[in-house]
């Protein structure tokens, strides 16, 4: 037996523990950063050949490995920007130096220019709202990503240009009787604009309504229009008005489709089953809110919510092998697989949680304990090098 190689192989043990005695030393350092994945060890023997009869000691290699897919678990917080995600699926970020990265750390804050940004200083991704589809992705890249940004939602008015007004006008009423209401409009500025309404009964079971702006300046919206009844009470036609567009103080006001299709005319006193105008007045941001698809939304001063962005998400194949990156980042590895965008709640991705942050998944007493083993391999290790040491020193000695 070769003693060089049993002093080689005792130093391969120590720097084997030493190599695991940092990975418990940086996870017990992360126990408390938010969306860590706790990184070990995994030891392999390297042995030698044996040759006429003598065995030469081999050693240990190690290989650290990320427990990248063990979800932690969730600290709840009154930040509705604080995100974590419930399943698979990897937040986008952006660095300052315009590279995406994926990580799972969700302690993001709105910035001055509205950016969300986490405690790294990382930018998070996402894709403009759109009420009609879901954005057009790029499944397997980063292009069409945009920093989510807040800033232009500070104010907003918006201007009304759909409604319902849906009334029952009584049936026994005389010709030439008159019924009214009003309803309130938005112009583009976020002016509130009362439009009245005017039911006249012509003849049996036909009415003539008028809608105008009182002003000023005085302005007729929808002219006298014919409404007509069949015999069971129920509107036939129109079914629907539209207003005319009109410019007031400066303001548009735009053209409104009134829907007025489940009007009725029966034999009870003058009633307004339905009536309302979209758009609004112009109103103050007092917060934020993202629903677990992902949207985030703008809340305002008079209750609308106003969706203006969706949170995008990443996975690969073999989470466990992406490359770690400094700041609780991930980047594609060779061995990860190809990166794959999506939607949370949608092909296989999880959902995300509002107002909570995933903690990092490292136990504390199992990485003390790895400690305790680590450090009494290390010593023993550390015995087997000083016994070829000593036998070696022995061995020089016998030529005195």
């Amino acid at each position: 037996m070769s003693l060089y190689g049993t002093m080689r192989t005792g130093v391969s043990g120590m720097n084997a523990q030493a190599n695991r005695l940092g990975t418990v030393a940086e996870n017990i350092a992360n126990s408390s950063t938010v969306g860590y994945k706790k990184a070990s060890v995994q030891f392999s023997s390297m042995i030698l050949p044996t040759t006429s009869g003598a065995y030469n000691s081999g050693g240990v290699e190690t290989d650290v490995r990320y427990s990248i897919s063990s979800q932690g678990t969730f600290s709840y917080t009154t930040s509705s920007t604080d995100l974590a995600v419930n399943g698979d699926g990897f937040f986008i970020v952006e660095g300052a130096d315009g590279v995406e990265y994926l990580t799972r750390a969700g302690s993001f804050v709105v910035q001055d220019d509205g950016t969300l940004k986490n405690s790294a200083g990382y930018t998070l991704m996402g894709y403009e709202y759109s009420s009609t589809a879901d954005p057009t992705i790029v499944v397997n890249g980063f292009n069409g990503l945009e920093p989510i940004n807040l800033s232009s939602a500070s104010i907003s008015a918006t201007a009304s240009d759909a409604g319902a007004l849906n009334v029952n006008l009584p049936s026994n009423a005389a010709v030439g009787d008159t019924e009214a209401t009003s309803l309130v409009a938005y112009d583009s500025q976020g002016n509130s604009r009362l439009i009245d309404f005017t039911y006249t009964k012509t003849a049996d079971n036909v009415w003539s309504m008028t809608a105008t702006y009182a002003g000023p300046p005085a302005t007729t919206v929808v002219p006298a229009t014919t409404v007509t009844f069949d015999a069971a009470g129920q509107i036939v036609s129109p079914t629907s008005l539209t207003t005319t567009a009109f410019t007031v103080a400066g303001a548009d006001m735009l053209s409104m489709t009134i829907d007025i299709s489940t009007s009725s005319q029966l034999a009870a006193d003058f009633s307004v089953e339905e009536g309302e105008i979209n758009g609004n007045a112009a109103s103050e941001v007092v917060g934020y809110e993202i629903d677990e698809a992902g949207v985030v939304s703008v809340v305002y001063d008079n209750g609308d919510l106003t969706p203006r962005f969706r949170v995008a998400l990443a996975s690969v194949q073999s989470p466990d092998n992406l490359n770690p990156v400094a700041g609780n980042l991930y980047t594609q590895s060779n061995s990860s697989g190809v990166i794959v965008m999506g939607y949370a709640g949608t092909s296989g991705f999880g959902s995300i949680i509002s107002g909570a942050l995933e903690d990092s998944n490292v136990d504390v007493a199992e990485e003390l304990t790895a400690m305790i083993e680590s450090q009494r391999n290390y010593t023993a290790n550390s015995k087997v090098f000083q016994t070829g040491s000593e036998l070696m020193e022995v061995l020089v000695n016998l030529k005195r």
